[in-house]
């Protein structure tokens, strides 16, 4: 008896799914109108309103995936802003990478900027967004784009830079053009 209520590799799932039903029994019976005396709301309906009612809350699920397939135009439209905002990011991110690093007096004189633009939290950026780009895809595609541009630079630039000389020097010496350089040093 004591062996299965102590928590083992044996009865994890066991207690991992009586958390589960545990959590969804206690929001039923707290947004359940007239189960128990209302605690922190005036009425018991504002609680049910708040935290929202678990069986009506998984027949909207049901419906949005499963009876009217609502959510998968969204879900599309979703998809390709992040599919969007991420090659965006990447492509930015990897050609200012590239190009500071290999142009010393650019990353000099670009750095701080750079630095002081990755500080900014990107929060503040979606309002600016909206105005800028309007309330279109191109406003949501554009923080993700700046999320994804600073990883990818900073990344790339590092790399760039800390590339070995001595590989350097061995490529150059069999005679790598500045392309080649790029395309079997630098790039992987």
């Amino acid at each position: 008896m004591w062996k299965f209520i102590k928590p083992s590799h044996a009865n994890l799932r066991v207690w991992q799914v009586g958390l589960l039903v545990a959590i969804f029994v206690i929001w039923h019976v707290a947004t359940k109108p007239g189960l128990i005396p209302p605690i922190m709301f005036q009425n018991d309906l504002q609680a049910a309103f708040f935290f929202g009612e678990p069986l009506k809350v998984f027949a909207r699920i049901w419906a949005w995936f499963i009876t009217n397939g609502d959510i998968y135009q969204h879900l599309w439209v979703t998809l390709l802003e992040t599919v969007l905002a991420f090659g965006l990011g990447t492509a930015l991110g990897l050609g200012c990478g590239l190009w500071l690093a290999l142009s010393p007096m650019a990353a000099a004189i670009a750095e701080p900027y750079i630095k002081a633009l990755d500080s900014m939290p990107r929060v503040i950026l979606a309002p600016i967004f909206a105005v800028w780009f309007g309330l279109g895809i191109a406003s949501k595609v554009a923080p993700g784009v700046t999320l994804v541009f600073f990883i990818v630079f900073f990344n790339v630039y590092q790399g760039v830079k800390e590339v070995s000389p001595v590989i350097l020097a061995n490529a150059r010496m069999l005679g790598a053009s500045q392309k080649q350089l790029l395309r079997h040093v630098y790039l992987p």
